[in-house]
């Protein structure tokens, strides 16, 4: 299927101005995490999540005012109370912090102390749906395991691709793949979303996605070399980028459908997850144009000249040998 007939146009040109806007972007998601910090899931922070349902629809202003009444719940101001999915649904989360050193039978009193506050305001009958209870230690675990594994892909992708091509374009997609991170994580403190499992995740699949779009460019940028002997390496990658410029359209617009289904319609549970992708694949196509192949273009024009075009065998003896013959022949 081609989109586009014989696309020239100039992405190499603007680098740099692509670098500042990454710069801006990640610059004003550090601020934000630094002053309002990054929310996280009760997975990594621990604590208690209790999922209500109610049979008529309750506000969560009269929730948090039964809680607040109720002495002896953990937590205090830091309880979060929040509508659970649609409206419709009647559903209530509450989410309580871990406090000091409590674990265990403390976190499932602490979830019942939630049920029995909430029967006595006679909010209207209710069933829990859902608990989930994590403490200290698993908290502390699954953090550490959720940055190794982001660490260990990023040394995987970097080893294969110096293997698989040239070490500057490992360096190019690497650095394409962090920006990725530093890109979703800003726009996860930008509108506060919680760091969860699901999103971690998310932010893992992203680095595969992009690495994805990385690869084929780089690709044709290696045919390119070959071919392309007399050209800059600017021309070779922009060239190489206008070839895949279909290619890439294609995979993120598709990518991208099935996304915001999920994003729309996926429900409460997987919207950090789907909010994670819908950002990942946008930066992921646009760090693969503009970001990797920048950084290919700095180090090669940093580099070694290129290589100039073939010669045939024998050099300028063969050329004076056959001008010779020829002045003879005449």
């Amino acid at each position: 299927m081609q989109i586009f007939k014989h696309p020239n146009y100039n992405f190499v040109k603007y680098r740099w101005h692509a670098l500042i806007l990454s710069w801006a972007i990640i610059g004003a998601g550090f601020v934000t995490i630094a002053t309002a910090g990054l929310p996280l899931g009760v997975e990594f922070s621990g604590g208690t999540i209790v999922i209500l349902k109610f049979d008529s629809t309750p506000t969560v202003e009269h929730v948090r005012a039964a809680l607040d009444r109720q002495q002896g719940i953990a937590g205090g101001q830091n309880i979060v109370v929040q509508r659970y999915g649609d409206e419709s649904a009647r559903e209530v989360m509450v989410r309580l912090p871990q406090v000091g050193v409590e674990q265990g039978a403390g976190l499932t009193k602490t979830g019942d102390a939630v049920v029995a506050a909430l029967q006595r305001a006679n909010l209207g009958k209710f069933t829990v749906i859902g608990t989930q209870i994590v403490g200290p230690i698993v908290g502390r675990e699954l953090t550490r395991k959720g940055i190794l594994a982001t660490v260990l892909s990023l040394a995987g992708l970097l080893a294969y691709i110096a293997f698989r091509f040239r070490f500057s374009f490992a360096v190019g997609a690497v650095v394409a793949t962090v920006h990725d991170l530093l890109v979703t994580m800003a726009f996860l403190a930008f509108f506060r979303y919680d760091m969860t499992l699901n999103v971690i995740a998310a932010i893992l699949a992203v680095t595969g996605y992009s690495t994805n779009d990385t690869i084929v460019i780089f690709d044709r940028v290696r045919e390119n070399l070959r071919g392309m002997r007399k050209d800059s390496i600017l021309e070779t990658v922009n060239t190489a980028i206008n070839q895949t410029l279909g290619r890439t359209v294609i995979t993120a617009g598709t990518t991208l459908l099935s996304v915001v289904a999920l994003f729309l319609f996926g429900g409460e549970v997987l919207h950090g997850f789907a909010f994670t992708m819908l950002v990942g694949v946008i930066t992921g196509t646009y760090s693969s144009v503009f970001i990797a192949a920048a950084i290919v273009t700095f180090w090669r024009i940093k580099g070694a000249p290129r290589v100039p075009a073939a010669v045939p065998a024998g050099g300028d003896a063969a050329r004076k040998k056959t001008t010779n013959r020829k002045n003879r022949a005449s």
